[in-house]
């Protein structure tokens, strides 16, 4: 005799009349509440002393009192754009800052991919490490240090490079004191100082190329040079653009320490750039709006170049950053 339905319930396991109960939508948060709260810091840091200051904007269309502070001061609209337009000496540091900037892209943008390339084909384990240490420790001194580093080693009087040049007939070069000099100082000094920690990068993309490819381009008789131009370039050619597009958008961004560190009253005309002459212009002068209004004009030009160079990217077949 059959059993009615309902028996027919009765008897199952009590497993097949178990529901999940559903976790609540922020449980995962106390699960990972220790790794949210590491990750408050830095969004801390940022808020704190990048997006909150930003207010501090209006004073580019202010006739800025800093007794009256922002709400009490006078508006002028683009009455500080227009005058700070109509400085010669904006448009000279307008003009060394891009000279600058195009000279560290063109000669240090490519340095760390070239000696990654050559870290990578090292075959000596020690060597290679030593090496890498080496190349890694001029990051981590500040540009004061290396100032006097150069004008220990530079000097036209007590310079040792200038005193081997003297020796070998040469004569003495004055690197720092010379306008055209110290451009070639300044880009190289750049270079020696970024190009080991800028390979670190590279050499992170390299190491996650499959070695399948390596062998495959062996057996069809790919050599040593071969092997970087069709395998190891291509691997990391989106780090590469990536890393190019966020330079591209720092090219007005030099750095104040290392120009202001290298820099005399010798070579102004060549060492005046945008950050020297907001310090000059706001801490030295007090003019707060005309400073401000140069910071809103560089970080404009940033964020232009930086969205084109995107753009070009993924016209390319690139990615991009976003």
């Amino acid at each position: 005799m059959s059993q009615s339905p309902q028996n027919q319930l009765s008897t199952l396991p009590a497993t097949a009349n178990y529901i999940p109960k559903r976790k609540g939508s922020y449980s995962h948060f106390f699960k990972d509440r220790y790794l949210y709260l590491m990750v408050c810091i830095p969004v801390l840091f940022y808020f704190v002393f990048k997006y909150y200051p930003m207010y501090g904007i209006v004073i580019a269309f202010q006739d800025y009192n800093m007794f009256k502070g922002f709400f009490g001061s006078e508006w002028v609209g683009l009455d500080v754009f227009r005058e700070l337009f109509r400085m010669k000496q904006f448009w000279s540091a307008l003009g060394n800052t891009l000279m600058l900037s195009l000279l560290d892209l063109a000669v240090g943008f490519p340095g760390p991919i070239v000696l990654a390339i050559l870290l990578n084909e090292l075959r000596t384990g020690l060597f290679k490490k030593i090496s890498q240490s080496l190349l890694y420790l001029p990051h981590f001194l500040s540009w004061i240090i290396i100032s006097g580093m150069l004008y220990q080693i530079l000097s036209v009087k007590y310079g040792l490079v200038n005193h081997i040049l003297e020796w070998s007939g040469i004569g003495t070069i004055p690197f720092l004191t010379d306008p055209n000099w110290w451009i070639f100082t300044y880009v190289a000094s750049g270079v020696w100082q970024n190009i080991g920690w800028g390979a670190i990068i590279y050499l992170a993309a390299m190491a996650g190329i499959n070695s399948e490819l390596y062998e495959a381009a062996s057996v069809d008789g790919a050599k040593r040079f071969r092997l970087i131009w069709h395998v190891t370039l291509p691997c990391i050619r989106p780090t590469i653009v990536i890393l190019f597009i966020l330079t591209i958008g720092n090219i007005l961004n030099v750095g104040f320490e290392r120009v202001f560190a290298l820099s005399n009253s010798l070579v102004s005309e060549n060492s005046e750039v945008i950050a020297t002459f907001v310090y000059q212009v706001g801490i030295q002068n007090a003019q707060f709006s005309l400073a401000t209004a140069i910071g809103l004009f560089q970080s404009t030009v940033a964020l232009v170049l930086l969205v084109i160079s995107n753009f070009l990217a993924k016209k390319l077949g690139e990615d991009g950053i976003w």
